[in-house]
């Protein structure tokens, strides 16, 4: 397992390409997009063939993401997947974590298309948690979050539950002001 990718590829269509490094000119225009972050502990080690459901649907299901309208960016590695991307130095924590246009863009993408059918099968591959194991923050357009980060604000979500920091569907916050944004 690696701790973070040296190299993130950016998969995304094409109309949403454009240079991540390029600074805003102007405060008032900055857009944001919404991360996401989820982790899971698997049952078995990920070669296991306890997991081999879970790891054949990696490819269409990612697949499914990158084409979905308002999809972003998506953590992974060459393997095209995140894997091999270590969470914690528990080497069966799974970690997922993308960006989308908005929460209802992604919102959509997860309880509105195929993912739904791997969502509800997760209980197959992945232990029960004792804490929330998602969480949603905003993020300046262009931006691609670290694990670290996502880390940082799934612990937040985890100790203090919904706040502007760190969120989920049920209790949503809105993307910064440039207010917000300047103070």
């Amino acid at each position: 397992m690696v701790n973070e990718p040296s190299t993130f590829y950016l998969a995304a269509p094409q109309h949403i390409r454009r240079p991540l490094e390029k600074p805003r000119d102007i405060i008032s225009e900055m857009d944001f997009h919404l991360a996401q972050i989820n982790i899971g502990r698997l049952v078995a080690p990920i070669d296991d063939p306890r997991i081999a459901d879970f790891v054949a649907q990696l490819g269409p299901i990612n697949a499914l993401a990158d084409s979905a309208p308002g999809f972003v960016w998506r953590l992974q590695t060459e393997s095209g997947n995140a894997t091999d991307v270590a969470f914690n130095e528990d080497p069966s924590v799974m970690v997922n974590m993308s960006v989308w246009e908005s929460i209802e863009a992604l919102r959509s993408f997860t309880y509105s298309s195929r993912h739904i059918e791997v969502f509800r099968d997760r209980a197959r591959w992945f232990q029960k948690m004792d804490k929330p194991y998602y969480c949603l923050w905003w993020v300046p357009a262009g931006h691609l979050p670290t694990v670290d980060e996502g880390r940082e604000r799934l612990y937040h979500f985890q100790e203090h539950g919904a706040t502007p920091h760190a969120f989920w569907f049920n209790r949503q916050f809105p993307a910064p002001t440039e207010e917000q944004v300047c103070a």
